[in-house]
């Protein structure tokens, strides 16, 4: 087998479902049902935009100034954000990783490694494991983080999957979005209030439509059902479509994006839901999820999406 690069890809099938994913960033690359997209794709390195399909560890969202203070001493991470003084989304986005299929056709396990010192601002070593699996109710993302070094490191996880019900664009779509509060933002960046979405533009615990609304907006405190999830729902008009992505109790936040800077070809055409862990910035506010992991411990989770 060759060595994989950028734009090798694996294509998973199961029943109506067909997952197409990379080991490269172990990167989601679109999701389709009876060949209907759910989460939109893209192919070869070079087609990815607005962060499709990113797995965003060991941090989701931005990091103010790439600084940060863990267990009394402060790292600076490089800036690497295009649109602010930031560190952003982790370091495995572009990272290969090894992948191992399953003995069928409908799953794949990918694991990485970092080692201290590999980033700068970040000498804490992580073994890493994402979970793609098809079954008939749908796609399970698992994830596996152990901290196989010899202190504590600060932890977290997010996944950056764009989903769609179909329509051109997503203002007619209806939302359900079972979350009490949200981060307050100077520009790209949360001020540490957490707000309630009462008397919001963003308060979706009932169904409606999206209209106009504009997201960039990280979620606190959901509502979950009796077993234990939180369902977030995209509806087509008339309830033509729907996707319902689900969190397990490992994912307190949620980023919703409506890609409104994107280019007019991804503008509002699908509605990033990303599942995390913690909320933005939160190697600057703890309180918001951060996991101090101790050694040969292991923070796991999953998320997964259904359609109707």
């Amino acid at each position: 087998m060759p060595e994989p690069t950028p734009d090798t890809e694996l294509t998973l099938t199961h029943g109506p479902y067909a997952l197409t994913v990379s080991p490269y960033g172990a990167s989601l690359r679109g999701l389709t049902h009876d060949t209907e997209p759910v989460i939109t794709g893209y192919h070869g390195e070079g087609g990815k935009v607005g962060g499709q399909g990113d797995v965003l560890i060991p941090f989701p969202g931005r990091v103010a100034n790439g600084r940060y203070t863990f267990e009394g001493q402060t790292y600076q991470m490089p800036l690497n954000d295009k649109e602010s003084p930031s560190a952003i989304h982790g370091f495995l986005r572009t990272q290969m990783w090894q992948a191992k299929e399953g003995a069928v056709d409908d799953s794949v396990i990918f694991h990485t490694e970092l080692v201290p010192d590999q980033h700068p601002g970040y000498p804490f070593a992580l073994s890493v494991a994402v979970t793609y699996a098809l079954s008939d109710a749908g796609l399970t993302v698992s994830f596996t983080i152990e901290n196989i070094g010899d202190g504590p490191a600060p932890v977290a996880a997010g996944f950056h999957p764009y989903f769609t019900a179909g329509s051109d664009h997503i203002d007619a779509d209806t939302l359900h979005l079972p979350f009490d509060s949200y981060l307050e933002y100077d520009g790209l960046l949360p001020t540490g209030k957490v707000l309630s979405v009462d008397g919001s533009p963003y308060d979706f615990r009932q169904p409606r439509p999206i209209e106009g609304t504009a997201f960039n907006t990280c979620f606190a405190a959901p509502r979950r059902d009796v077993d234990g999830l939180c369902r977030i729902r995209l509806a087509a008009p008339g309830d033509a479509r729907t996707r319902t992505v689900w969190l397990d109790s490992s994912l307190d936040y949620v980023v919703l994006y409506s890609g409104d800077p994107l280019p007019e070809s991804h503008r509002r055409r699908s509605l990033a839901i990303e599942p995390m862990t913690c909320g933005s910035d939160a190697f600057n506010h703890p309180e918001w999820g951060l996991v101090a992991l101790a050694p040969a411990q292991a923070l796991t989770g999953s998320w997964g999406v259904t359609t109707e």
